[in-house]
């Protein structure tokens, strides 16, 4: 102080005001140090976006649902893709789910063949066990242009004993079954009689021949069984005697070979 003797003399009366300088030098120079930007960063960062920020938008009263489906859409993003494939009102209302076909009906069928439509689809039966178990099928095609189409399958583990092609097809005086096996006569029946027995459906197929066969008889039962019986006259030791065959098929599906009771 010895120094500066017009300090003495000037602010030596006055310590309130020197007090005051000094306090708004350093408050000055606080404001000036390295350390208030960082703050201030660490203040902006922490802040919310503008786009974060909540501003009721006003809307027109026409689009007032949709406004309000997006803001709440809006507030929990979905982390999955929306789907773009549009719904009818049978999906929304659980009726038929997306990537699943509908139910599947069965057509009406008019005309002569209309009470043999049920034939379409997969059969198959076997007799027998081990190397001996015999095995057959056969397979219909839906009625379609008038004439039913199938192809049937006999046969052992290792050997096919027979196959032939089938059809059912309407004529100018009835309805025939008509079956053609390699290397024979094609052999036409006519539909002779059509009957119920219980639950049971019974249509049989007779040819104005001799010998084996003479007749055909489709027995469709109940539980999805199917019972074809063969039969007619055979030569035994020179004597002709009467003779029949039953195929006990089950109806299956084409594709995995269950049992579908139907």
């Amino acid at each position: 102080m010895t120094r500066f003797p017009w300090f003495r003399t000037r602010y030596a009366a006055r310590p309130l005001a020197v007090a005051i300088v000094i306090a708004c030098a350093a408050a000055q120079a606080g404001a000036q140090s390295p350390a208030a930007p960082v703050e201030k960063a660490a203040v902006e960062k922490s802040a919310p976006t503008p786009a974060a920020a909540s501003v009721p938008v006003p809307a027109s009263p026409a689009k007032s649902d949709a406004s309000a489906a997006a803001g709440s859409s809006s507030a929990a993003p979905s982390t999955t893709a929306p789907d773009a494939t549009p719904k009818s009102d049978a999906a929304s209302r659980g009726v038929a789910r997306a990537g699943e076909s509908p139910p599947a009906t069965e057509p009406a069928y008019t005309g002569p063949l209309a009470p043999l439509a049920w034939l379409n689809g997969c059969w198959k039966g076997s007799v027998g066990v081990g190397r001996r178990q015999r095995e057959f099928r056969e397979y219909w095609h839906p009625l379609r242009g008038n004439l039913m189409v199938g192809v049937g399958h006999n046969a052992l583990p290792d050997q096919t004993v027979s196959f032939e092609y089938l059809r059912l097809e309407p004529r100018d005086d009835a309805v025939y079954y008509v079956a053609a096996q390699v290397g024979k006569p094609v052999v036409a029946f006519k539909l002779a009689e059509t009957r119920r027995e219980g639950g049971d459906e019974i249509f049989t197929f007779r040819t104005g021949g001799t010998g084996f066969p003479t007749y055909i008889t489709y027995r469709r039962a109940s539980l999805g069984w199917l019972y074809v019986e063969v039969g007619g006259r055979v030569s035994d030791k020179g004597a002709e005697r009467d003779h029949k065959v039953t195929y006990p098929f089950r109806r299956v599906d084409c594709e995995s070979g269950e049992f579908v009771k139907k």
